[in-house]
This record gives C-alpha cells, sequence and structure tokens, in this order.
C-alpha cells in the first residue's frame, strides 16, 4: 500500500545522497581525490541525508492530508447533491455505466440501486465521475514514516565506502557501484509489487536514477572547471 512512498523516498534519497558524493569527486577531478576528505562527504552526505529526508517525510504528511480533506469535501458536496436532485445523481450514474459499456437497461437498474444508498453512490460517483481514490485506509503518518525511512535507508548506502575506506578514486567507484546496486535494489522491491517484469522494473529505476548521478557529477566538474 505504501510502495509509492517507499520508490519515492528511496530513490530521491539515493540520488539526493550520491548527489553530494558526486559533486565532490567531480569537483575533485583531476586533482588530489585526497583533498575531499571523508569527514567532509560524510558530513555534507548526512547533513543532506537527514534534512531532506525531514522534509520529505513532512511534505509527504501534509500532501496526504491535504488529499485526504480535498477528497471527504468534495464528497460531502456528493452526498448533499444526492440528497437535493437524486433523479439527476440517478442519471449521471446510468450515463457513466453505459459509456463504460454496460447495456442501457442494465445500466438504469444499477443506477435505481445505487440511489438508494447515498454512501454508496457517493463513492461510486467519487470513483468513476471524480476520479478520486478513497484515502480513508491511508494514514498521513504512516506515510510520512515510510517516505522518512526508505529516504534514509536507501540514501544511507552511497556513502557506506566512506565510512569504510580513505577517500579516494577507488572509494568513489565503490560509492557509485554502491548507488546503482541500492537502484537495482530498489528496481527489485517495486517489482516484487506490482505486476510489471523484473527488466523493466529495474531498468527504469536504475536509469532514472542514473541520469541524475551522471547530472550531478557534472555539476562538480564544471565548478572545478
Amino acid at each position: 500500500g505504501n510502495l509509492r512512498e517507499v520508490v519515492y523516498g528511496g530513490n530521491d534519497g539515493i540520488v539526493t545522497t550520491f548527489a553530494v558524493v558526486a559533486g565532490f569527486a567531480g569537483a575533485a577531478m583531476g586533482g588530489d581525490t585526497a583533498l575531499v576528505g571523508a569527514v567532509a562527504v560524510l558530513l555534507f552526505g548526512l547533513a543532506n541525508l537527514f534534512s531532506d529526508a525531514t522534509a520529505m517525510g513532512l511534505g509527504a504528511f501534509l500532501s496526504a492530508r491535504s488529499q485526504r480533506d480535498v477528497y471527504f469535501a468534495v464528497r460531502a458536496g456528493e452526498l448533499a447533491e444526492i440528497d437535493k436532485n437524486p433523479d439527476g445523481e440517478r442519471a449521471e450514474i446510468r450515463d457513466l455505466l453505459t459509456a463504460k459499456g454496460v447495456d442501457y437497461e442494465d445500466a438504469a437498474r444499477f443506477a435505481d440501486l445505487y440511489i438508494r444508498y447515498p454512501d454508496l453512490a457517493a463513492d461510486f460517483m467519487m470513483r468513476h465521475e471524480m476520479g478520486m481514490a478513497d484515502p480513508t485506509d491511508e494514514v498521513p503518518s504512516v506515510t510520512a514514516l515510510t517516505t522518512f525511512t526508505a529516504f534514509i535507508l536507501f540514501g544511507c548506502i552511497p556513502l557506506i565506502p566512506y565510512f569504510l575506506l580513505p577517500p579516494d578514486g577507488r572509494t568513489f567507484a565503490l560509492s557509485v557501484l554502491a548507488t546503482f546496486g541500492a537502484l537495482a535494489l530498489l528496481g527489485l522491491v517495486r517489482w516484487r509489487v506490482t505486476t510489471e517484469t523484473v527488466a523493466r522494473s529495474v531498468g527504469e529505476t536504475v536509469a532514472v536514477g542514473g541520469v541524475c548521478a551522471v547530472i550531478a557529477y557534472a555539476v562538480g566538474v564544471m565548478f572545478r572547471l
């Protein structure tokens, strides 16, 4: 149910953190990469990781809560309209059903049934007329925590080599491998809970994240120049 938050949070965490590493590495290209310093990479990387994770988590919370508020406000309007003009709403339900290929007479019978139960009719209209999914089962605090956690867990992976090794070209190379490994892992998570093929899930995730990583490195090189 929280796949969207895991994918978005995880992908942003990986790319955002690697952007710091790649920026340092790009800026140090052609010089002494040891000058970059593991402390600097870790300091900026972790500060960026936790600040952005917090911002994304809070943003996800506000977004989820706003979606709930909008949904229930619109639904209340639908209920009021059903109470005020049941014949008009019955006709709308019938027309929506016929537009989906339901026989006219069957659609009319379904519409008669729906309109007897205002809550059921309102849910139908929200889904098929407004195109809004019911957010009742979505808890904003859980959405925020999922986004924050995914951001931190996946985002720390590009930094692992800098915790273990001195900062040189090999360390950056390992960080690149760790980054693409994390993107591939995120793609596998996406594959496990969708009907997509492994190649598509992993390929798209790695490709999108890879483009962002290359841009971050290029920006670092530009500052070096």
